[in-house]
């Protein structure tokens, strides 16, 4: 029964993989990396968006190399638009996501020297980060926006649209 004395169901996929974010967080980066990459082949490239979104921008997190942890963010990004499609809870859970999706972007394009790119993630962090609660998570991502955009040397400013609405 997915609903239960008003409480949805935990999902048992993103339990599994917050039990490996809690691994790599503890200090084991490499066996967190190959247990998301297990997920990732069982979810598939077609499988459940917000699934898709939560692991890719963990398994982001894990790379060695920057390239690699961009490719993961863009697939995070893109799981993040298919996800925002949908009218239901879904959508509305990716939506906080959003404000940590660009602000993962802007920081690995930072780190490869694409400063327009940053610049333009950052951009989009800041504002989309107006939606986020004022909660230990919401305040959290705010904070790491204030550090990433002093050490860019950026302003505030600029319209951050979701993305299936940009031009």
């Amino acid at each position: 029964m997915a609903e239960r004395q008003g409480r949805t169901a935990p999902d048992a996929v993103l339990t599994r993989i917050g039990q490996v974010v809690m691994l790599h967080h503890a200090g084991d980066r490499e066996e967190a990396r190959h247990r998301l990459l297990d997920l990732w082949a069982e979810i598939g490239e077609h499988g459940d968006p917000l699934h898709r979104c939560t692991l890719a921008h963990y398994l982001a997190d894990t790379q060695d190399d920057p390239a690699d942890e961009l490719a993961w963010d863009l697939r995070a990004l893109t799981a993040a638009e298919e996800a925002g499609e949908d009218t239901g809870e879904e959508a509305r859970a990716v939506i906080a996501f959003y404000p940590s999706l660009h602000l993962n972007l802007a920081d690995d394009y930072l780190g490869l020297g694409r400063f327009d790119a940053a610049r333009t993630h950052l951009r989009w962090a800041r504002e989309a980060a107006a939606a986020l609660a004022d909660d230990r998570y919401g305040e959290g991502v705010r904070a790491a926006i204030a550090r990433l955009q002093a050490r860019m040397g950026e302003g505030g400013g600029g319209a951050w649209t979701p993305p299936r609405q940009r031009p």
